[in-house]
């Protein structure tokens, strides 16, 4: 049996592949790759390493060739770059004649009013026009997706948002990437959909969970979506990059990310890992 992961040199797919090495044969990993020469240590430790390029259908078509259980992790890019990239790859693990696609989705796709939602809404619903069986890991936020504004901190800067008292269940990557690599590599999760989040906290509470890991009182500074955006641009983030920090901003002010569930325990037989055991990882890698 063949289990290919796309996306295997991003941060959450080397993760993934990662802990499968450690559970599956490796002549049984296969990884599709934009770029494979930044795969070659995955081709030392023995996985298949594919050229597959969502832009490209014919190179998927390949890439997905003989493999029976698939990963399909999302592209990066806005709704207008993703969409047709991951309906490519739908489409070519179809022809392929895949047995099995996992996708990685966002909480509560079908329903929300997340920017990034549609996406993940087409993608789901073309996984589905298929009839192959599925799982889709509607993923909350990553934790580590908050490091600019710890960095702030460190530097004495206030906790800066705009997303008033939104909650969101964090989780850091690691757990993500566990539950992707349980389903991928064990039968049983056909036509399940799992909604992975942490325990939901407020900008407040994780502020103050990241003044216990650094052992100093951090400010919450709660400001308009204008303000925010300015601050963001006075900090250095690039003028693309703050729009869709904005948005993210409103989302969760709007509750699009208050999602509560139990299922990282299902998959993992533990509740997401702690923010502050999370936090304290996060803070060790960057200090």
């Amino acid at each position: 049996m063949t289990l290919l992961v796309t996306g295997a040199t991003g941060k959450l797919g080397s993760k993934v592949v990662d802990i499968l090495l450690k559970t599956v044969p490796a002549y049984q990993l296969a990884v599709s790759v934009r770029h494979p020469e930044k795969a070659e240590g995955l081709r030392t430790r023995g996985v298949d390493v594919r050229q597959g390029d969502f832009d490209h259908p014919e190179s998927l078509k390949t890439a997905f060739a003989g493999v029976e259980r698939l990963l399909i992790i999302s592209a990066d890019g806005d709704n207008e770059t993703r969409i047709p990239q991951h309906k490519n790859a739908v489409t070519a693990a179809q022809e392929a004649g895949v047995k099995f696609v996992a996708y990685t989705s966002i909480v509560n796709a079908k329903n929300s009013k997340n920017f990034l939602a549609p996406t993940h809404q087409a993608t789901e619903e073309a996984i589905l026009k298929t009839g192959i069986p599925y799982a889709f890991l509607r993923n909350n936020w990553y934790l580590e997706n908050e490091i600019p504004s710890i960095q702030g901190v460190l530097t004495g800067a206030p906790w800066v948002t705009s997303a008033g008292t939104g909650k969101v269940g964090w989780a850091p990557q690691q757990d993500y990437a566990e539950a992707a690599a349980a389903v991928l590599s064990h039968e049983g999760h056909d036509n399940t959909i799992y909604e992975l989040s942490g325990k939901l906290l407020t900008q407040d509470e994780l502020a103050a969970a990241v003044g216990t890991v650094l052992g100093k009182e951090v400010t919450v500074q709660h400001v308009d979506d204008p303000t925010y955006a300015q601050v963001m641009k006075d900090a250095g983030l690039p003028d693309f990059l703050i729009p869709m920090l904005v948005n993210i901003q409103k989302d969760i002010r709007e509750a699009t990310l208050e999602i509560d569930s139990d299922d990282f325990e299902k998959l993992l037989g533990r509740p997401a890992t702690p923010v502050n055991e999370a936090l304290t990882q996060i803070v060790n890698t960057i200090r």
